[in-house]
């Protein structure tokens, strides 16, 4: 039976090999049986007092503050996603100096935290947020634990870094 698996598979890679449209025809397929994960992406944002930036979301009644951020949309960079969440969210314009965390955080999602910067003040809210506010560290509202992660990570390696703006 062995030998019999070994040929089939050897015959499979020749013929994909010869006609390389067959991996193209076979992705969707692929595709069906594969995980399928949602995205969301935070900023970590310090001033320079070392206070991180965290906002009041209206749809989180339970623990409202947090880093903010949002959902990825389909096919887009999550990069991209997390400055154009930091646009729409607080009117600022940033940029992103690192990942500082990515960890599956419940069913089938994923959510990724950014070390970002910026020199604008924050802006219009969006409908989203309550309120916005830069905490002591040693100050911090109740938050999710990947919140909390993430901000411990992104304090180690700001501390360690002198950022160019």
């Amino acid at each position: 039976m062995h030998g019999f698996l070994e040929r089939l598979q050897q015959r499979f890679v020749l013929s994909i090999s010869r006609v390389p449209g067959l991996i193209t025809l076979s992705f969707p397929v692929y595709r069906f049986f594969r995980p399928k994960y949602s995205m969301g992406v935070v900023g970590v944002l310090f001033n320079e007092a070392g206070e991180v930036l965290l906002v009041e979301h209206v749809f989180h009644p339970r623990i409202p503050w947090g880093l903010p951020g949002g959902w990825v949309d389909n096919n887009e960079d999550p990069q991209t996603a997390v400055l154009r969440e930091l646009r729409e969210e607080l009117s600022i314009q940033a940029h992103t100096l690192a990942i500082i965390v990515a960890e599956k955080t419940i069913y089938n999602h994923l959510d990724l935290a950014y070390l970002c910067q910026t020199a604008d003040a924050v802006g219009v809210l969006s409908y989203e947020l309550l309120a916005y506010r830069w905490f002591p560290l040693h100050q911090l509202p109740p938050l999710v634990r990947f919140h909390t992660e993430a901000i411990q990570q992104a304090k180690r390696l700001w501390e360690q870094h002198t950022w160019q703006s």
